[in-house]
């Protein structure tokens, strides 16, 4: 009788556990996570944001396709049950809704504003709207950038002074943006003599200390001197090979290259070109000319055209560098 009592007794005992090993499993991580898939999205989410932070270092900006608001990447449907998908929703239905963030509405219903960038060029499509252009020009852009942009960036050069102020203009880029740049043009090229490299080369030394004080130019003191030795360097290019032009379209074969970019991330920052015309600018003694900011005066002054292939400026650019070089 005893021995009968202590057989029920345990395999009482052996049920309860049983019992509670299966409520332990059905409520495991492995299950709560199927029925709850945000307890297994925070581990996910920190990995997709920190690969997202490791793109966006190196590149300028994230594309749209990459800011998705789509939730269907919350809740895997295809390997839940439909029991679980009831219970994934009603949790949906009883938690706080979500804030989606709601970036550029205006600019999905309806176009920029006629003249918002450049009053010049606001009807160049025809339909009086804002000509699509690169996309760094945004509606924030600065005005001088824009003008820039649409008037000079890309456009072939083939006048001395106008190639001298680029490629100093370019130089500063090390210390300022093209924006800042940009603003204080006129009076940079009106400190300079109009970049006249037979003017800038005699700067004595009171002209120079002049042009460092000026508080409105904001200049380096080693970039002010680069500019004064550069256009000593330029002179003697003149006297070699006639002119500065003739010289630098020279690399080119006086013809621009035509890329057909179609993002800014496949805009290069140096190229071969740039780098063959580096390094023989540094051994005539010019400074301040490495292949990246070569290449940026290479942009500007339309030695290679890089605006994208759907910018509005993009055929006008092919178009001018389709020409007969005018010194040939």
């Amino acid at each position: 009788m005893y021995r009968k009592a202590k057989e029920e007794e345990c395999c009482y005992s052996y049920k309860k556990k049983q019992q509670q090993a299966a409520i332990a499993s059905i409520f495991s991580y492995k299950h709560l996570k199927k029925v709850y898939p945000s307890a297994g999205l925070y581990r996910s989410s920190s990995s997709s944001l920190s690969s997202i932070s490791s793109n966006s270092s190196s590149s300028p900006s994230l594309s749209l396709s990459q800011n998705s608001n789509d939730d269907s990447s919350l809740t895997d449907h295809s390997s839940s049950s439909p029991l679980d998908h009831k219970v994934s929703l009603a949790l949906r239905l009883i938690a706080p809704p979500r804030q989606r963030r709601r970036e550029h509405s205006p600019t999905r219903t309806a176009p920029h504003p006629v003249g918002e960038h450049d009053h010049d060029h606001g009807d160049r499509d025809g339909g009086g709207r804002e000509p699509r252009r690169c996309n760094w020009i945004t509606k924030n852009s600065d005005r001088a950038y824009v003008a820039f942009h649409d008037e000079c960036w890309g456009v072939p050069v083939y006048e001395d002074n106008q190639l001298f102020e680029l490629l100093s203009l370019c130089g500063m880029l090390m210390d300022y943006n093209w924006t800042e740049i940009l603003k204080r043009k006129e009076l940079i090229r009106k400190a300079f003599g109009g970049f006249d490299p037979n003017v800038v080369a005699k700067m004595d030394e009171k002209e120079i200390t002049d042009i460092i004080s000026d508080k409105t130019l904001s200049l380096v003191e080693c970039r002010v001197r680069c500019i004064v030795d550069n256009a000593k360097c330029i002179l003697k290019i003149v006297r070699e090979f006639g002119s500065l032009s003739g010289y630098m379209w020279g690399y080119m074969n006086h013809k621009p290259t035509v890329n057909r970019l179609k993002q800014p991330r496949n805009v290069p920052l140096r190229s071969p070109k740039a780098e063959s015309m580096s390094r023989e600018l540094l051994k005539r003694g010019f400074r301040f000319v490495g292949p990246v900011i070569v290449y940026s005066f290479m942009q500007a002054a339309g030695f290679t055209i890089d605006h994208l292939v759907d910018c509005f400026r993009y055929e006008e650019c092919v178009a001018l560098a389709e020409r007969p070089w005018r010194h040939m």
